[in-house]
């Protein structure tokens, strides 16, 4: 053979091998998985607490020598990209992940603003994805590649209203909500629904609305000052509670306040400080007087990071070893990336009583858990203390 030819040969021999890695997610030992995360924008807390979940479960793979899934073991890497807290940046990182990097399964977005439009896109390519955080039915309606590893708004706006109306006995709430975002704008009218279902029409005195980006929220919290409100619900992210919490009070405002699962950023008391103590949200778990294996993460965490990790970072981890047991429940991978893609979707589809460190998840047909929802009160030491669960009633 003339050198030009074993050349030639040479070049065709390692295109081949690298189109097979191409159809095979990665190569025939190697599994990528995708996290999806604002790392920067308005909520990086989040997509840090994204990274360093996905980076704790990474080094125990690796330090078990790889994946297991039946007689084979294999190299998992991680293919991290920030959609920075955007719609659109979150929809180009899927199609990238899915059509360039040929992951196998997608962990995220967390926010429902990014993953109601990034969960399309992953369902159009036929890729499993779970979003641990977003709470927003749109994630997952009609659309059998995406799951979620939380409660959804339909149960956490009664859950509120139910909790409200037991502990304090109020029948005249305001509400303070993004209308431009699709998570709060939706929990703020489940709220309301489940409010009015209990006190009738009008028992919501003042429903007032902001778009994301101001800073300013006086006006409309002057409006629920006058409107004789017996307290506050904000479904609002840690950056923009703190604001508002802080200029409530700046006006005079002394009555409740309560918020919902995206308070839970290790963020918030960081910002918020003494103004948010003694107000109650309703989240995914407590970290305060944690036992058993949520302990033993949130410890660990703590010790590696440096802070307690808050719900989302739990939710990522628990996401994580779901899609971790799904691809094991395979039993095999092909090497043929569509064909592994469906095996996986459908052994999450079928997992059942998933212990995680945020509670036992079992999905329906439609990708979501059957899971309880936590109360926590906001310490005057800062910390988010278990207050007491709900449940879905069966």
């Amino acid at each position: 053979m003339s050198r030009k030819h074993f050349i030639l040969l040479t070049v065709v021999l390692v295109l081949a091998i690298a189109a097979l890695a191409a159809c095979s997610g990665g190569g025939a030992k190697v599994i990528k998985v995708g996290i999806n995360a604002p790392l920067t924008g308005s909520i990086p807390k989040v997509g840090e607490g994204t990274k360093y979940s996905a980076q704790m479960w990474l080094a125990d793979i690796n330090k078990a020598g790889g994946l297991q899934v039946g007689n084979k073991k294999y190299k998992v890497e991680l293919v991290i990209e920030d959609n920075e807290s955007k719609a659109d940046s979150a929809v180009k990182a899927n199609t990238k992940m899915i059509t360039q990097d040929n992951v196998l399964v997608i962990i995220g977005p967390q926010s429902s603003k990014q993953a109601v439009p990034a969960g399309e896109v992953a369902n159009n390519y036929k890729t499993p994805m779970i979003s641990p955080w977003s709470t927003n039915p749109k994630t997952t309606l009609n659309r059998p590649w995406v799951f979620r590893g939380c409660f959804l708004d339909p149960f956490q706006g009664p859950v509120i209203a139910n909790f409200v109306t037991n502990q304090f006995g109020f029948t005249k709430a305001a509400v303070l909500y993004d209308i431009a975002s699709d998570y709060p704008k939706g929990l703020a009218e489940y709220f309301k629904k489940a409010w009015e279902k209990l006190h009738g029409a009008g028992s919501v005195v003042a429903y007032e609305s902001f778009t994301h980006g101001d800073t300013d929220f006086s006006a409309q919290l002057t409006a629920i000052n006058k409107s004789g409100a017996q307290f506050l619900f904000t479904p609002q992210y840690y950056s923009e509670v703190a604001l508002i919490v802080k200029q409530a009070h700046q006006l005079g405002w002394n009555k409740p306040i309560v918020g919902s699962d995206s308070w839970g950023s290790a963020e918030l008391i960081k910002l918020c400080g003494s103004d948010c103590y003694g107000d109650y949200f309703s989240t995914h778990y407590a970290a305060a007087g944690a036992k058993g294996a949520t302990k033993a993460f949130i410890d660990r965490y703590n010790a590696k990071y440096g802070y307690v990790p808050d719900d989302v970072a739990a939710l990522t981890w628990d996401s994580l070893n779901i899609a971790k047991t799904a691809i094991q429940n395979c039993g095999k991978l092909t090497g043929k990336i569509a064909t592994d893609r469906k095996c996986v979707r459908d052994a999450m589809a079928n997992i059942k009583n998933f212990d995680g460190i945020t509670g036992k998840m079992t999905f329906n047909e439609s990708g979501d858990p059957s899971k309880c929802a936590v109360i926590v009160k906001i310490s005057d030491k800062g910390e988010f203390k278990f207050f007491k669960q709900v449940c879905p009633t069966k």
